[in-house]
């Protein structure tokens, strides 16, 4: 039996049942109902303490309830068990950087674009925190590389309005 490289492969059970777990929690935080979504995270913690999709989820419940350092280590958790795992490597240099940590924001940041390379989520997250960290040319850089990239419309008229400010071409 020959078997096709490029062929679809079936659903990994562990990972469907570690999302449909988060479900829930996942549902809270869109009402934005952190400290409930913070108490079923908990739960779902204790069942499977491999689960990244929790981690990820605590992540931005500890980072809107406040709580920047754990924050910080939630999203740390959950690329220990899924290092891909886009939403929570730009989740974390933004965190990194509100934390003043511009040098691990930047590396953090640029593990993200080697995994996706020319992402908008990624090059913004890049740029602020080279803002962050003064560094304006290089903030130039990938902010104008976040425009090129399409993103959002309001996001978009926020980076022109910041490369206004250091001097670049809002295009």
């Amino acid at each position: 039996m020959q078997f096709d490289d490029n062929a679809p492969t079936a659903p990994d059970p562990k990972d469907a049942a570690q999302w449909d777990a988060v479900e829930e929690a996942s549902e809270l935080l869109h009402e934005e109902r952190f400290k409930d979504a913070l108490l079923v995270l908990r739960d779902v913690l204790k069942a499977d303490g491999t689960n990244p999709y929790a981690f990820y989820f605590l992540g931005i419940a500890l980072y809107e309830s406040g709580e920047l350092e754990a924050a910080r280590d939630a999203y740390r958790a959950c690329l220990k068990f899924a290092p891909k795992h886009l939403g929570a490597r730009v989740a974390l240099t933004h965190v990194l950087r509100a934390l003043g940590d511009f040098r691990a924001s930047i590396q953090e940041g640029m593990i993200a674009l080697t995994n996706a390379p020319g992402h908008a989520d990624v090059l913004y997250a890049i740029g602020m925190a080279h803002l962050a960290r003064g560094d304006d040319s290089a903030a130039r850089r990938f902010l104008e590389a976040f425009l090129q990239a399409g993103p959002e419309f309001e996001s978009s008229e926020e980076v022109k309005e910041l490369l206004g400010r250091l001097g670049g071409r809002p295009s």
